[in-house]
């Protein structure tokens, strides 16, 4: 069996895990790889929550809010829009590359556009292959 992928999804309570649940419900069907957190908003996304995450295990990590101006909490998604090329940056000098994040901005109302987000993500971190993170963590543990 090939490389399976594992992508942390942080999804934003308001509106991109509804989408979430909408695909479910809606019976869309998307790659099984996405681990799902939910969170309040994705301003709450904290860089070093996707850094963690990474250094976990995570091959990939997938950032969910709600549109530009549709915020629950008004200017949410603009801060996480602010920070986002700063965690680029970080994961750059880190030598992670850069694909392995992403932010999305999903409504409640596009349960097939999450699908899609999820299985282009999915396919593009299959062809990264796994995370040298996770790589050199797995011989860590072997020489343990």
């Amino acid at each position: 069996m090939g490389f399976e992928p594992r992508i942390v999804g942080f999804l934003c309570n308001w509106c991109s895990y509804t989408g979430a649940d909408l695909a479910g419900t809606s019976r869309i069907k998307y790659q099984p790889n996405v681990s799902v957190i939910r969170v309040m908003c994705s301003a709450r996304i904290d860089p070093t929550f996707v850094m963690k995450a990474l250094a976990t295990g995570a091959d990939g990590v997938l950032i969910c809010g709600c549109h530009p101006g549709d915020c629950h909490y008004v200017e949410g998604n603009y801060k996480t829009m602010r920070r986002y090329p700063l965690l680029k940056q970080m994961l750059r000098d880190f030598g992670v590359e850069e694909e392995r994040v992403r932010l999305e901005w999903v409504s409640a109302s596009e349960g097939q556009r999450f699908a899609e987000v999820i299985n282009d993500m999915t396919e593009k971190i299959r062809e990264l292959g796994p995370s040298r993170i996770r790589l050199s963590l797995d011989a860590d543990r072997v020489e343990r």
